[in-house]
């Protein structure tokens, strides 16, 4: 199981989710970091969503990529 977390600067989550729904089927553990702009409507239950500047430093983003085993920019 793999710790993978995903980085969306965008509203639209289209692609992601269909990405998100893949790795959640393959049991890895995933976190969502929305980036000012980016909306969280519409991912899929199990997901970890954590908003960049309202509860995660900008220090804990960095944490967080580090602690990651794969990080996917959107």
């Amino acid at each position: 199981m793999a710790a993978i977390l995903h980085l969306l600067k965008s509203a639209d989550a289209t692609l992601p989710r269909a990405v998100i729904e893949q790795s959640l089927g393959a049991g890895d553990h995933i976190t969502v970091a929305l980036l000012p702009g980016a909306a969280a409507a519409d991912l899929p239950p199990g997901v970890t969503i954590r908003r960049v500047s309202s509860d995660l430093s900008y220090s804990q983003l960095l944490d967080l990529i580090f602690e990651s085993d794969q990080v996917i920019t959107w």
